[in-house]
């Protein structure tokens, strides 16, 4: 049996060894959930620009000018919503994800391209920056221009 002063420190430097692993490990958890509640935000975002799009088009979705007010309203809400979005494109499709006509009338398709950066601030830049993106689609309206 050891004498009663010799273990004394044995936990304080088992702790030591074991709480920067423990730390890191909970910051990764962290960023991992940061990534996907980013992604989650992208995807709704895109479904909800998409979804406004196709009932109120405006005369040219595929240029900011030509957008409907709506779309414009709800792309400026979602940015605020999810940092460091973009939408990347928007355009008109046909039922088989092809090129559409510059008019895009009603039957043809609204697809949505969004993106935003990602970077993970565990183990202090370690990790590179992310594009994360989301596309959504959905088939306009008959709706007001």
């Amino acid at each position: 049996m050891a004498p009663a002063g010799e273990g004394r420190g044995q936990a304080l430097v088992e702790f030591a060894l074991v709480i920067p692993i423990f730390l890191v490990l909970m910051v990764a958890i962290f960023d991992f959930g940061r990534g996907i509640y980013t992604y989650n935000g992208l995807s709704a975002a895109a479904r909800e620009i998409a979804r406004v799009t196709s009932v109120h088009p405006g005369s040219n979705f595929s240029v900011v000018g030509g957008r409907s007010a709506k779309t414009t309203a709800v792309i400026a809400t979602q940015q605020g919503l999810v940092p460091g979005l973009t939408v990347t494109s928007m355009t008109c499709v046909d039922i088989d994800d092809t090129a559409g006509p510059a008019n895009c009338p009603a039957g043809h398709r609204v697809k949505v391209i969004v993106s935003s950066t990602f970077k993970p601030v565990s183990l202090l830049g370690a990790f590179p920056t992310f594009t994360l993106s989301s596309t959504s689609s959905i088939q306009l309206q008959q709706g007001e221009g």
